[in-house]
């Protein structure tokens, strides 16, 4: 039994570690470019838009659909041109910015 509770901890650690990891994504993807966790760069910063979005059930589809068609006038008048991003990618991005406190 202390093995597989073992191999189990094991397995959830490996599989923690390869995870993909929303801050990993976006950087990749150059979004710190124009966005910071705590701070206004270009485009509004992490903090703030999951502030605006906390307690909307529709938040994520939202926002994937806003970084893939970009947009302009929510967060003032500088446009955020359209993004290219893998679907499964921008699920992990927005998870991840909405999670920012």
């Amino acid at each position: 039994m202390k093995l597989l509770l073992a191999a189990l901890v094991a397995g959830t650690a490996l599989a923690a570690q390869a995870a993909p990891d929303g801050a990993t994504i976006a950087a990749k993807n150059n979004c710190m470019a124009c966005h910071q966790v705590a701070t206004k760069v270009v485009g509004p910063s992490y903090k703030d838009v999951a502030t605006k979005y906390r307690g909307d059930k529709a938040a994520e589809a939202k926002l994937i659909a806003k970084i893939k068609k970009g947009g302009v006038g929510v967060w003032g008048q500088i446009p955020m041109p359209p993004q290219q991003i893998a679907d499964a990618d921008l699920k992990v991005i927005v998870k991840w910015v909405l999670s920012q406190k």
